[in-house]
């Protein structure tokens, strides 16, 4: 019997391996639904006039003039546009192919404009381009820095709930060390350290004694709004000398300064905004082309295996923590050195859980989440623009966007995604 199963030819369906790929649809269906609201938008309020974008501010090497377009009109065009990317995508997952990034990418600044041309339209004043990217990407500053943080923290196996705690004990620690000593350099400083501190509790808990991630992080959060907020109450609020910082003067970088439209934007800004500048690629860098990054990874994708060939694990890990918190941390000195002069309780609104969301966004990739912060903070900055020139948008309304964007980023356009497997893991050597 043994013998005739041994010789009984293997069906042909048995032997023939075939690799299906799975396409996820939240892609085309987010870009088709966005396409239909803003069709939407058109035809239940149409807006008369011309829409003004101007596109040159002072110091420009070249002044470029002003954009005029018909308002409604722009808005159908991009919509048709919009409608158009929303197929390219639909293409993509028909052809069993992953979504190209550039076709989400190009959707969100052509909606933009449609946008803005639309709320824009018979308004008496115009929309400030320069001002609207150079306010998204001060907005996706502390945003940046934290996305950055979570990535190391998560690419290392340890998830960083605390990114919100560690930007507002920095803001704090900042405000008070640059109100002390006179010197927004002493503040960033101290930003660094409160951000070190805030992860060395985090590790301490987690990496040692193998404490539920994301429970730490959660209480972490709730630990420094409750002691940063009774230290304003009860310290800076009576001294006022401990609250009032110099903030980092603006710089301007010759000639890339002078560029029109994206050179004031970009290139006339404080120090910690040049920082994030070189923050993204570094931290790029040291995770892919390093042999440290090398073992940060395996840590957190197979810990077992990398104890096996010798790396410290949890060593590398508190080491991935500790840098994650000290660049978290200057992300939590730009709101009191550079944004504004004073810390005020629960300053940082959520920014570190948009910064979460930007590190799954951008699949656990530094530049992919540092570019998702700079959606997060074009989605905050509309507020402004749009109270500019007078949109009939409720101000409530602009208010929730950021997290109403955060929400569709995380749940249709970032597509199929997987993290790092020991990521939340504790190591326990056997």
């Amino acid at each position: 019997m043994s013998a005739t199963l041994e010789q009984a030819p293997v069906p042909e369906e048995i032997v023939e391996h075939r690799q299906v790929t799975v396409v996820s649809r939240k892609t085309p269906i987010v870009l088709t639904v966005v396409t239909a609201l803003l069709a939407l938008l058109l035809v239940a309020s149409p807006r008369e006039g011309d829409a003004t974008f101007r596109l040159a501010s002072s110091g420009d090497l070249v002044a470029l003039p002003n954009l005029v377009v018909p308002g409604t009109a722009t808005g159908w065009v991009t919509t048709v546009v919009m409608a158009l990317l929303a197929a390219v995508a639909w293409a993509f997952v028909a052809r069993t192919r992953k979504v190209a990034g550039w076709v989400p990418a190009l959707f969100a600044v052509v909606f933009l404009v449609g946008f803005l041309a639309w709320a824009a339209a018979g308004s008496a004043s115009d929309v400030p381009a320069t001002r609207v990217v150079g306010g998204a990407v001060l907005l996706a500053v502390p945003i940046v820095f934290g996305a950055l943080g979570g990535v190391i923290g998560e690419r290392a196996g340890v998830v960083n709930i605390a990114i919100e705690g560690q930007l507002l004990a920095g803001a704090f620690c900042a405000a008070v060390a640059a109100s002390v000593t006179g010197s927004p350099w002493a503040g960033l400083l101290a930003a660094v350290v409160a951000g070190v501190l805030v992860a060395a509790v985090l590790g301490v808990f987690t990496i040692t004694y193998k404490v539920n991630q994301v429970i730490v992080g959660v209480v972490l959060n709730v630990l420094v709004i409750g002691v940063t907020s009774f230290l304003y109450t009860q310290v800076l609020v009576p001294n006022p000398d401990l609250n009032s910082t110099t903030r980092f003067s603006t710089v301007a970088i010759p000639l890339l300064s002078d560029v029109p439209v994206l050179g004031p934007a970009l290139f006339r800004q404080s120090v910690i905004v040049y920082l994030m500048y070189l923050a993204v690629p570094g931290v790029w860098y040291a995770l892919y082309r390093t042999r440290w990054g090398l073992r940060l990874r395996a840590v957190g994708e197979h810990p077992k295996a990398a104890d096996t060939v010798g790396v410290r694990v949890e060593r590398t890990r508190y080491a991935a923590v500790l840098i994650a918190g000290a660049i978290a941390g200057v992300g939590g000195a730009f709101y009191t050195v550079v944004s504004v002069s004073s810390f005020g309780k629960e300053m940082t609104a959520g920014a570190g859980f948009i910064a979460l969301a930007a590190v799954i966004f951008g699949k656990w990739d530094p530049v992919k989440a540092a570019l998702a912060a700079l959606l997060f903070g074009f989605a905050s900055n509309l507020e402004g623009a749009l109270s500019i020139v007078g949109a009939p948008v409720p101000s409530q309304f602009m208010l929730m966007l950021p997290y109403v964007v955060t929400l569709l980023a995380v749940a249709g356009l970032v597509g199929r995604s997987r993290g790092p497997a020991a990521s939340g893991t504790p190591y326990v050597k056997e």
